[in-house]
C-alpha cells in the first residue's frame, strides 16, 4: 500500500501537468522557452504548478502565501525523491568484541 501511494504522489502532479499542457492555456506565454516547463517536469513538478498558479491567481506578486506555498512544494518535491523520508534502512545488528567469544572446546 505504502509503494502505491508514492506511485501516486509521483504521477499525479506530472498527469496534472500533461492535462494542463494539452487541454488548456494554463501555460502558455508563461516561460520563453520550452527549457523551463521540461525541466519542472522531470525535476519539480509540484514547484512548477505552484509557480503557475501564483503567476494566475495572484497576478505574479510573490507575497507572504505565494512564498509559503512554494516553500511547502519545494519540500514536497525534494521530500518525494528521498523515498523512505529519510529513514535508515534496517540492518543486522552489529557484533561486538563480546559476542565474538568461542567455548572452550
Amino acid at each position: 500500500m505504502p509503494v502505491l501511494f508514492a506511485l501516486f504522489a509521483l504521477v499525479i502532479p506530472r498527469l496534472l501537468m500533461f492535462l494542463l499542457w494539452f487541454f488548456t492555456d494554463w501555460f502558455r506565454g508563461m516561460f520563453d522557452t520550452l527549457l523551463w516547463p521540461i525541466l519542472g517536469f522531470i525535476f519539480l513538478p509540484t514547484t512548477l504548478l505552484w509557480y503557475s498558479a501564483v503567476q494566475h491567481w495572484f497576478g505574479g506578486q510573490w507575497t507572504f502565501w505565494p512564498i509559503v506555498g512554494l516553500v511547502l512544494s519545494l519540500m514536497t518535491d525534494v521530500w518525494s525523491k528521498h523515498g523512505r523520508g529519510g529513514q535508515p534502512e534496517h540492518q543486522p545488528p552489529r557484533r561486538t568484541r563480546a559476542s565474538r567469544r568461542t567455548v572452550p572446546a
